[in-house]
């Protein structure tokens, strides 16, 4: 399904660093080799999508310890074999001692401003809210998945007590966030042996959460939720100044949500509904794209990165008066995806020059470290998953004896009181992610995902226009090179030609070059056989492993 006979047409050529991978049976993709392993591993068993996608996210727990943990928040976008799409929202929210002026501000009051005097909002343990990711995963299982508990935490104590070797990718982390993790015994202990960044290719061995993870594994999400071990993190948070309590883990409770649905091109684009803002608002942008012929233009082209730049900026500023907890604001879902709002926003984008954009007739910021899980199965489960403990290595603070690492979720919350993204006790974070799936009504052509902050559903908006409109094969899908703006400068990652950034300046754009414009996507593309290609992108340490095979023909016997 596309819009032009000339889909191949790019404005100019751009080379893939990596290869998809091909599987039958059942596809894992992950940002990290080992976490790949633990979901293929779970596959093979002859455990679902679901199982292998908890596994792999409890193994990304120890390799990928600087962007997701348990005691972090997200989102997982599950297609089941009858069709149904569920949207399971495990998000934190804020503590009930929260107030809306618990911050002291530094900003000068712009509303994506964040800025709080020591940083409290963002480091140490007044940035820690309710976690959500153990209640998630768990009831994922429990509910959609078939193996038990101790198999599936199996990978991750293995990682953990046996030790894993640090890539360049976690020794950068570590590195750029030394002097934080420098104030805190276990992280430093962990990470800075002898005062250095551990170094690559040595093995990182995380006995204490081993120990966690067991527990976990004879207990279940009560040891966490209203047990011993939430009293000993909420115990400890509190000693270092943070409003977490006992009362906060017994309260929690995640959110079974139906999904955006949105149509484009005769095909079904699938994502999660607010809080998190990936679904809504890659249904407006395509909405808007839908009135043009994007793939004649030709995949990188002045008109074309004009167009996605416009249609993002129009995002961005309804988003930033409409987008929110849906128990504490009103979201106007219907109106942001429907056809007619994008009518009325298309016809006032001018495509020969750029605009500023202010919200229309309607009734922040964010941390970049993330991860993301896509995994699918022979049985017709397809599962789409971004998790993160918020900030590269959350709060920076490690709760002793366990291994844990508290999130910074505080910081995704507006510190001025009045506002729609306001703090208010028990009030879930909005997110910008977004586990996305497209279909063409009867099953999954593409599942994928990232992380990356605001970043996130801007990028994953502009893979399904890769996939779409210029017929791109997943690998280039995921790898092409990516535009980001909400309204002020417009970014372009380093493959795009001068000329091109030229002529949008000559449009009125504000031009900066940046390395990367978010984090690394992975992706699955299903084809009408059932044969699944995994792909994953330049901008992290993304595998994908695919499975083909399977066990002997019924009847067959050997003889000697």
């Amino acid at each position: 399904m596309t819009s032009s006979s000339k889909l191949a047409r790019r404005a100019f050529p751009f080379v893939c660093e990596k290869r998809p991978a091909a599987g039958s049976r059942g596809m894992v993709v992950t940002n990290h080799p080992l976490a790949s392993a633990a979901g293929a591993e779970v596959l093979l068993s002859g455990g679902n999508a679901v199982d292998a996608t908890v596994a792999a996210l409890f193994a990304l727990t120890v390799v990928e310890p600087m962007m997701v943990g348990i005691l972090g928040g997200g989102v997982t976008h599950l297609r089941l074999p009858d069709g149904r799409h569920i949207v399971i929202d495990a998000l934190s929210t804020a503590p009930a001692a929260a107030r809306a002026d618990m911050y002291e501000t530094t900003s000068d009051g712009l509303a994506s401003a964040r800025g709080t005097v020591g940083q409290r909002n963002e480091i140490g343990a007044a940035s820690v809210a309710t976690p959500g990711n153990l209640a998630g995963w768990l009831h994922m299982l429990q509910r959609y998945g078939t193996r038990s508990l101790a198999d599936t935490l199996s990978a991750a104590i293995r990682f953990a007590d046996g030790g894993f070797v640090a890539t360049p990718y976690l020794v950068d982390c570590v590195t750029d966030c030394a002097p934080k993790l420098a104030r805190d015994p276990g992280l430093s202990a962990l990470l800075l042996p002898g005062g250095k960044p551990v170094a690559a290719g040595s093995r990182v061995v995380h006995a204490d959460y081993a120990g966690t993870l067991r527990r976990i594994a004879d207990e279940g999400p009560g040891l966490l939720y209203g047990g011993a071990l939430g009293a000993a993190v909420a115990e400890h948070i509190a000693a270092q100044g943070g409003s977490l309590s006992t009362a906060d883990f017994k309260q929690y409770a995640l959110v079974e949500r139906e999904p955006v649905a949105s149509s484009y091109r005769g095909l079904t684009v699938v994502g999660p509904p607010p809080p998190a803002s990936g679904g809504v608002h890659i249904a407006q942008m395509l909405n808007i794209l839908e009135g043009f012929d994007v793939g004649g233009m030709g995949f990188g082209s002045p008109d074309s990165v004009h167009l996605i730049a416009e249609a993002l900026k129009i995002a961005f500023a309804d988003r930033a008066v409409a987008t929110a907890d849906p128990a504490f604001v009103d979201v106007p879902v219907a109106r942001l995806v429907s056809k007619a709002y994008a009518a009325d926003r298309r016809d006032a984008l001018d495509m020969t020059r750029a605009q500023h954009w202010r919200s229309g007739n309607l009734h922040g910021r964010e941390s970049a470290n993330t991860t993301h899980v896509t995994v699918a199965d022979a049985d017709g489960y397809v599962v789409s998953a971004t998790h993160t403990i918020n900030g590269l290595f959350g709060a920076s603070v490690m709760i002793p004896g366990t291994g844990l690492i508290a999130n910074n979720y505080m910081y995704n919350f507006d510190p001025h009181p009045g506002r729609a993204l306001s703090i208010a006790p028990g009030k879930r974070v909005f997110s910008s992610m977004a586990p996305m799936m497209v279909t063409d009504g009867r099953r999954v052509l593409h599942a994928l995902g990232l992380p990356g902050a605001l970043r996130i559903f801007p990028s994953a908006f502009q893979a399904i226009v890769n996939l779409i409109d210029h017929a791109m094969p997943a690998q280039d899908a995921v790898e092409a090179p990516r535009v980001w703006t909400e309204g002020g400068a417009l970014e372009m990652e380093p493959a795009y030609p001068e000329a091109i950034a030229e002529a949008l300046r000559l449009r009125g754009h504000e031009i900066a070059r940046v390395p990367r414009i978010a984090g690394g996507m992975n992706a699955i593309s299903i084809a009408s056989d059932g044969m699944m290609t995994g792909v994953a992108c330049w901008r992290a340490d993304g595998t994908p492993v695919g499975i083909s095979g399977g066990l002997a023909r019924a009847g067959v016997r050997f003889t000697i």
